[in-house]
């Protein structure tokens, strides 16, 4: 079975470097945002905890450029 995680495969499991190639960008900017993400959520614990309050419920987050949801 392919791995599905390595974008320079396709589905058969073959490589396929045009495909990767004119993802790459995509997959990179998602990355980015991805770490954006992570990192604004710790840093909105660390505020909360050291204002002397505890969160109580999960953090939900939509991108205004792209509508993508993180929870």
């Amino acid at each position: 079975m392919p791995d599905n995680k390595n974008p320079f495969l396709n589905a058969s499991g073959y490589p396929d470097p045009t495909a990767y190639h004119a993802l790459k960008p995509i997959i990179r900017e998602e990355a980015e945002l991805d770490g954006k993400v992570n990192f604004l959520i710790k840093v909105l614990k660390y505020i909360i905890a050291e204002s002397g309050f505890e969160l109580l419920a999960r953090i939900e987050l939509r991108d205004k450029r792209t509508g993508r949801c993180f929870r």
